[in-house]
Formats: C-alpha cells, structure tokens, sequence
C-alpha cells in the first residue's frame, strides 16, 4: 500500500507540473510513448510468472536443482545459482526475487539445510545478473532504445563481459561467507507431482516459449501480453481460483510511472544538469568508473530505477557509457534496503517464510560486495571494449 500511496503522489505531483507548464505537454506525450511499452512488458511478465509459478513450474525447477545437486550441499547451491541466473536474465529481477526466493527456502528447509545462503544468492544475483539481456531489468529495457543496438543479441554482446563479472564476483564472496555452510551432504527429497499435470505444462510450454520470443527480438511488451492472455484463460478453466487481482502488480506500476513523470519534469526544468554536466566524460577507465559508481550511490540513495532516470543525459549517447550506468545501477544496489525494489519485496518473502535477517547485516555486506563488484564490472567494459 505504501508504494501505492507514494506512487499516486508522484503522479499528482507530475500532473500538476504539467498543468503549471513546468513539463511540456509535447515531453509528456514523448515520455509516454516511451515507457508505455515498458509498463505493459512488467505487466504480462509477472502475469506469467506469478500464474506459471501457481501451476507448480518454480516448484519442479526446485526439485530439478536438488537432483542436480546430487546430495552434496555445494551442488544444490551451484544449482540454485544456475536457477536464480536464468530466471533473472530471462523473466527479469523481480522474478526472482519474489518468486524463486521462497521457492528456495521451502527447498532447503526440505533437504535439512539452512535457507540464508540460498536467500541472500536469491536477492544478490537477481540485482547482479540483470545485465544480459533488455527484459532482466526495467532500467536495460529503458536503455537499449537509447544505445541504439539492434536487438537483444546485440545488447548481450555490450554487456556480456560485465555481466559475467556481476555473477561470478557475488557468487565467490557468498562462497567466503558461508564456506561452512556449504560443505556437507543432503538426502534428495521426493519429486513433487504437480496438482494440475495439464496446467502446469501448458505453462511450463508458454514460460519456453515467452524466453524464445525474448531472445529472438519479438517485441517484448506484446510477446509478454500475448504469453499472460493465453495463461489468464487457461487458468480460467483449471484453475479459476489463481486469478486474484493480486497478481497484478498494480503497486509497482503505479510508482513507476510516477518516478518516469517526476524525472522528466526534472530534466526539462533543468534541475539535474548541474549533475549530468559534472558526470559528462569519456570512455577511459575514469569516465566509465565515474559514471558506475555514480550509478552505485544514486541507486542506493534514491532506488535504482530513478537513479538511471537522472543519470541518463550523462551517458552522452556512448554504449559504454549506458553499459557502465547499468552496471552501477544494477549491480550496485546492494547497500541499502531501498536501492531496489526487488530488494524489500524480497526481504518481505524473507520474513513470511519466517527467516531473518538484519538490514544491518545485510548493508554491511553489500558494502563489501557492491563497490568490488562494479569496480570488476567496469574494468571488463574497458577489457572487452
């Protein structure tokens, strides 16, 4: 309710502006054409999520991942990670966070071992591994019009050194931190049987066929809707009562669409120009870690989607310069509790599912992380430039 509450207040506020005259009407309706899309993709993206994860798909992906690991607790956990990378390259962030957070718990309270290192790998990498495709985070899919590239596999190629990066470094620290922890054996529990066998494969089909139109170019918003519409009437019929108006994340949305209106009015008044001019620079090792972390600490003071919003005159039109904002703004959220939204609605699972952890741990161990994480981004860019 809160984000609902703070998101209609920015849409007021941003309406008011536009009736003062402080945002153009002509800069409202470019802004529009611009993230309408944006917002239509998150809204049949987490449609299929949420309705493919009802049918019981996450839950036999969990069960795959204990098979895989074969008994041993390292291998569950590199199974996990195999998990929580995929799902965040091809169904995005939020995904999961929300997702496949709980999912993962209720898997190793299953086979007898403690859920923190599979959480926290949850949220870190579903901030890290954002980097590879447009659809793994909003803030890409507002990027890649920018960049100009053409394409997702375009797009994956910019970023594909810095996003090895952002997965391997968070993975080596969560190794130092639980290196106990993740020694030692499991008895692989028995594979769940899906309640709706007919449900949970068409939606395990739709789920494939969804990550396929995405790599392959298919325009990402009408690929998303068509995916949710066939899953909302197939539900309709075997399994009426998953279609709760809770699935749809209005919140979210709301709050987006409320920071877009905000920005934009602060770049047509000229409020961040002062900034943007200060962060203007090349693509050499101190432009491009200027502008990471710069991305880094915006998106730790004020949450990472209107931290790219801000910083994205400074870009300056230069690829590197969007990849190296990215990396900030993606894989540098990891201090504070608001630096993403994935972030708190992770830690909101967490405390549903009953596990705790500190803010205060959490914020020192994103200090440790976030900075070594966009330093070795940044220096791939420059690496495979």
């Amino acid at each position: 309710m809160r984000q609902a509450i703070i998101g209609g207040s920015l849409l007021v506020a941003g309406l008011i502006c536009v009736v003062l005259g402080l945002l153009p009407v002509q800069a409202l309706i470019a802004l529009a054409a611009r993230v309408l899309p944006v917002l239509a993709f998150v809204l049949g993206l987490t449609i299929v999520a949420e309705l493919a994860a009802a049918a019981g798909v996450f839950d036999g992906l969990a069960d795959l991942a204990a098979r895989v690991g074969h008994g041993r607790t390292a291998g569950l956990w590199l199974a996990v990670v195999v998990l929580a990378v995929a799902s965040t390259v091809f169904l995005s962030i939020d995904t999961t966070a929300v997702l496949l957070t709980p999912i993962v718990i209720t898997l190793a309270r299953r086979v007898g071992l403690p859920p923190m290192p599979f959480a926290l790998t949850t949220v870190w990498l579903a901030n890290t591994a954002s980097l590879l495709l447009p659809v793994s985070n909003l803030t890409n899919l507002l990027a890649v019009g920018r960049i100009g590239l053409n394409g997702p596999i375009a797009f994956a190629g910019l970023m594909a050194g810095a996003a090895i990066v952002c997965i391997v470094v968070p993975c080596l620290i969560l190794i130092v931190i639980f290196r106990r922890t993740l020694v030692g054996r499991y008895e692989p529990p028995d594979r769940r049987v899906p309640v709706d066998r007919p449900f949970f494969v068409i939606a395990a089909g739709v789920l494939i066929a969804l990550v396929i139109a995405l790599t392959a170019g298919v325009t990402v918003w009408i690929a998303a809707l068509v995916a949710a519409a066939i899953l909302v009437a197939v539900a309709a019929v075997r399994a009426p009562s998953e279609l709760q108006v809770s699935r749809i994340p209005w919140q979210p949305l709301l709050l987006a669409a409320g920071l877009f209106i905000v920005v934009e009015t602060s770049h047509a008044t000229g409020v961040t120009e002062p900034l943007v001019s200060a962060l203007r620079g090349g693509v050499g090792p101190a432009g491009l870690l200027g502008l990471g972390g710069a991305g880094a600490l915006a998106a730790n003071a004020i949450d990472n989607l209107p931290a790219y919003l801000v910083l994205e005159p400074a870009a300056a039109g230069a690829p590197l310069r969007y990849a190296a904002l990215l990396v900030g703004v993606n894989a540098g959220c990891l201090i504070t509790p608001w630096a993403s939204l994935a972030t708190l609605l992770w830690h909101a699972r967490l405390r549903a599912e009953g596990v705790e952890l500190s803010w205060g741990r959490y914020m020192a161990l994103g200090c440790v992380v976030a900075p070594l994480t966009v330093a070795a981004a940044v220096g791939a860019l420059l690496l495979t430039r």
